[in-house]
């Protein structure tokens, strides 16, 4: 087991901050075909994740692999264009070590978004969902990046988990989406290793467990997260429609175009909850 260490932490974050010149109060994480949200960000100082030692690269079509470093809707933010996943290789524990990088930078909140499918028979590609809570399945089955010694540093051995997204958070970015015509499900999402997407009896099972979008990311981040005491915020973009019958065919194409119609909702939701912070 490769267990994330103080010391592989603290190297990455050195390399940033040699080359940025303010705290980041706000990490984010964009998911598949959802890069250009950066594209907003003013005063730009952007790193390849490449150069930045022991960072997990991202493999996938969709994915830059660059954080970006500046100003948006006033708050200094850090923006990952992109995310590596477990499906790629990386260990589980490699995973979280972005979300340490950010709480090593100064980071208070975390804003992390996903391309997801839909698991509620009436979400469309293109809506938004909320996360209001997730289902840690792969967690539940040991895979989980706080695996190992645990990081004092960061916090306790056994952290809470009773409220992964912040209650406060999830009120503005509803009067957000209110005020601004957003429309916007709220639900819970469940994480599942991938690559393969899942037979429509897995949609079914996973319908009958309170299951409304389901991805191959984010769970565990926002473990890592709540370990360290930041504040999060999730959003998923929904890519395509629930495959209960076996009818249609899920294609990482189909995640890549919904992106166009949900970028434009998502940077208008997350501009407004970034002005209210």
């Amino acid at each position: 087991m490769e267990a994330l260490t103080m010391e592989t932490i603290d190297k990455a974050a050195a390399v940033i901050k040699k080359q940025i010149k303010f705290e980041p109060r706000v990490g984010m994480i964009l998911g598949s075909g959802l890069g250009p949200l950066a594209d907003s960000v003013e005063s730009q100082v952007v790193i390849d994740t490449a150069d930045v030692p022991g960072w997990p690269r991202s493999t996938v079509v969709g994915h830059a692999g660059r954080l970006v470093f500046g100003m948006l809707e006033g708050q200094p933010v850090m923006v990952m264009q992109g995310r590596a996943h477990y499906y790629e290789g990386h260990t589980i524990q490699s995973i979280g070590l972005p979300i340490r990088v950010m709480q090593r930078l100064g980071a208070e909140f975390l804003f992390v978004t996903n391309a997801a499918g839909a698991v509620a028979p009436d979400y469309q590609p293109g809506d938004l969902m909320l996360l209001t809570d997730h289902i840690n399945l792969m967690g539940m089955a040991g895979l989980t990046p706080l695996r190992g010694p645990n990081l004092d540093e960061f916090g306790p051995r056994f952290p809470d988990m009773s409220r992964a997204y912040d209650r406060e958070l999830m009120e503005i970015a509803r009067e957000v989406a209110k005020a601004d015509s957003i429309p916007m499900h709220e639900g819970v999402y469940i994480c599942l290793a991938g690559p393969s997407f899942e037979t429509p009896a897995d949609l079914r099972f996973l319908r009958g467990i309170g299951v409304d979008a389901v991805g191959m990311s984010t769970v565990p981040e926002v473990n890592v997260a709540r370990h360290g005491g930041m504040r999060v915020m999730g959003v998923s973009g929904i890519s395509n429609k629930a495959n209960l019958d076996g009818e249609t065919i899920t294609t990482h194409e189909e995640v890549l175009e919904a992106g166009q119609v949900i970028v434009p909702r998502l940077t208008a939701l997350i501009r407004g909850v970034l002005r209210r912070l």
